[in-house]
């Protein structure tokens, strides 16, 4: 069962989020806020596989809340955005959410986008992926995969993808930790944080 939170400050959007999670057998919603801080402090007190949150709230955004979350590995957070806050999606890249996904989307795909990000995987839909790709074009030269050896790239090809570690390991017939284990390495030579920018990065230069 996939224990989901969602915040938005949208009442209407929230209750309509909640009453299609719950028609799934394999989601149930643990709670609900309004803003960034009540995400927080619902994640810590519910601690959700994921945590839908909306990027644009009052007292603490989406972004914001989503560092705490993270930091404090309280859950997986999914941010969803809108194209009018395209600023606000560079910025939250930063801070290794697990994935974006617009308001409109129909509903097969958010829940889609939230059994990805439950897994471990990570979703970036394709509108917003375009646009994030076009603003971190690279020249060949300032390739930073050149120092991976031929395993961590097959690894970084199937991490931009948005398979889990263990979608990775069955994919390449090694261990969840092997996997683990070449993520870090990855990250170390190319300067990176997390998988959310290898990702990027990967597509980026691959596009």
């Amino acid at each position: 069962m996939i224990r989901i939170l969602i915040v938005d400050d949208d009442s209407i959007i929230r209750e309509g989020l909640k009453m299609i999670m719950e028609t799934q057998q394999d989601i149930t919603v643990v709670g609900c806020g309004e803003n960034g801080q009540q995400a927080v402090e619902l994640c810590r007190r519910y601690k959700p596989d994921v945590a839908l949150l909306d990027i644009r709230m009052p007292m603490m955004d989406g972004i914001e809340a989503s560092q705490l979350i993270i930091k404090e590995k309280l859950a997986a957070p999914l941010l969803l955005t809108t194209f009018d806050e395209k600023d606000l999606i560079l910025r939250a890249l930063k801070s290794g959410v697990s994935g974006y996904i617009l308001k409109n989307s129909p509903a097969d795909r958010i829940l889609g986008a939230i059994r990805v990000v439950a897994s471990g995987g990570t979703v970036f839909q394709k509108d917003i992926l375009d646009y994030i790709t076009s603003q971190m074009k690279v020249s060949p030269k300032e390739n930073i995969f050149t120092q991976l050896t031929e395993r961590e790239l097959e690894v970084t090809a199937l991490v931009s993808r948005g398979l889990s570690n263990k979608e990775i390991g069955e994919a390449l017939f090694i261990s969840d930790g092997t996997v683990r284990n070449h993520i870090s390495s990855i990250l170390d030579k190319t300067h990176l944080e997390h998988r959310t920018q290898i990702a990027i990065a990967f597509l980026s230069q691959n596009s």
